[in-house]
């Protein structure tokens, strides 16, 4: 059964289409998996349960013909942030405990129609507000890889850390993740798995518990680029129920993947070659370049004159929104609640208890900006760099097809190490920021090992509504990295 789990999505679809193998045992194999990695605390609900009884519906279609696509039988994780019907579904927060959502979110429901399997909810920064995955109500999550003669255990990035780590130990073919300002495409390069943005609109936020409107996008994390064509492929479409969601037809996304880019030019930011940046990641981005260019591609400089503005606008822009979306938890119709004199006191004693220190930052950042007097002086001016960022791309892509740049700028860091440090925390998300404030795609592929012998990732960000190229460039890339190395809790399995 071991090797059920070492399989990827293609090669478990592929192995369900020829008989070798049935949904029910790979559920079960993945089932024991997730049991073998709780000390990672990856997961905050399993639903074994629910997993064979998908897993074996998967069969019984298969069975009569009627499999409905490559991800039929496929056992995925799915963030804590997605509604799932009469499971629960906390969003990492003390002050949704017990909420059983009466509806399934519409990314959830399109995973299920295309025939995948639950195996639980994946845990996740609160709210998913954090980069490192420990602000979580549910205790932080490991990330499955330990640097060189380091024990300590490693973050695995966030908010999607916990969805990172599950996908990295083998624990699940694939799991769901919201980037709402690099919460896939870091989380993905900590843990040495690929993450993918779409364009914002093409994935459905129906049902998604909600951090920052303008800019939360659903996406698949899987261990190879064609899987997360796969996934991304059951996940994405029209939803009429998210007013944010574009009316677009949804490509094959794993035809895209020709290993053909002769003629694409690829723009390297000169922006993003930052002071201090560490030289491992300016080596790795040198040859992701030169990978490009023996592929066919023509890399030629670029800029993105905004770039240095992105970070500062957006946690303006996301705390503002945060304040918002946060304020229906009040204790009056779901979730938890805290007694009090009266009903001013009720929300008070709720909100107090049940959000965590990050969260009330943001949510306090986010009402100060917004309030009379510095409406107009920061939300309104981080607007206005916002659309100077998109404008900055537009230029780009009228002379590139699409942008490389790294991931991150350093490889996981020790758990504990910048939680006390909101700003460095902060500064985690200075490579995948800019292109959530513009809404375009992006994907981190695992590309190599730092001097620690972890995980290191480069990003590819492309047009608006342009994942087929996003993919292409992303599919040849993984190719010439050949990232095949595992984090310690398989090495040494």
């Amino acid at each position: 059964m071991t090797a059920l789990t070492r399989l990827d999505v293609a090669g478990a679809r592929d192995g369900l289409a020829k008989g070798e193998i049935s949904a029910k045992e790979l559920a079960e194999a993945h089932i024991r998996a997730v049991e073998s990695v709780r000390p990672l605390n990856a997961m905050i609900t399993e639903t074994p349960d629910q997993a064979i009884a998908m897993a074996e519906a998967s069969d019984a279609r298969r069975a009569k013909g009627e499999a409905r696509g490559p991800m039929d039988g496929i056992p995925v994780g799915i963030k804590d942030l997605f509604c799932t019907l009469g499971t629960l579904t906390t969003a990492g927060s003390h002050i949704l405990d017990g909420f059983q959502p009466p509806y399934e979110s519409t990314i959830t429901a399109n995973l299920w129609q295309a025939g995948a399997v639950m195996l639980g909810k994946t845990n996740m920064d609160e709210f998913a507000m954090g980069s490192s995955n420990e602000t979580s109500h549910y205790g932080g999550v490991e990330n499955p890889w330990r640097r060189a003669g380091d024990n300590r255990p490693l973050v695995p990035g966030g908010s999607s850390g916990g969805s990172a780590a599950l996908v990295a130990a083998r624990a699940a073919l694939g799991a769901t993740g919201t980037d709402t300002g690099g919460s896939i495409r870091q989380p993905a390069a900590f843990c040495g798995i690929v993450g993918m943005k779409p364009t914002y609109g093409r994935c459905s936020r129906w049902g998604a518990v909600a951090f920052a409107s303008s800019l939360d996008q659903p996406g698949p994390m899987t261990r190879t680029v064609r899987d997360a064509a796969l996934m991304l492929g059951a996940m994405a479409g029209y939803d009429p129920k998210d007013s944010t969601s574009v009316p677009r037809d949804v490509p094959d996304y794993e035809a895209a993947l020709t290993g053909d880019i002769r003629g694409l030019k690829i723009g390297i930011p000169k922006e993003y070659r930052l002071d201090g940046m560490p030289g491992e990641i300016e080596s790795l981005w040198q040859q992701g370049v030169d990978w490009l260019k023996e592929a066919g591609a023509t890399c030629v400089e670029i800029s993105l004159p905004h770039t240095k503005y992105a970070l500062p606008a957006y946690y303006i822009v996301a705390p503002a929104e945060a304040s918002s979306n946060l304020a229906r938890y009040d204790g009056v119709r779901f979730g938890l609640r805290e007694d009090g004199g009266d009903l001013i006191e009720m929300y008070e004693n709720t909100r107090a208890a049940g959000f965590g220190a990050e969260v009330k930052r943001r949510v306090l950042i986010g009402t100060y900006v917004l309030s009379a007097g510095y409406y107009d002086a920061y939300y309104i001016k981080a607007q206005k760099v916002r659309a100077r960022i998109a404008e900055d791309f537009r230029e780009a892509y009228a002379t590139v097809d699409a942008v490389l740049t790294p991931t991150a700028p350093s490889d996981a860091f020790a758990k504990g190490d910048k939680l006390d440090d909101p700003i460095a925390m902060y500064l985690n998300d200075v490579f995948t920021v800019p292109a959530s404030m513009a809404g375009l795609p992006g994907i981190s592929v695992p590309a190599g090992l730092s001097e620690g012998g972890l995980p290191l990732g480069l990003q590819i960000l492309g047009k608006a509504f342009d994942e087929e190229t996003v993919l292409r460039v992303a599919d040849v890339l993984e190719r010439a990295a050949g990232f095949d190395a595992l984090p310690q809790v398989l090495a040494e399995s």
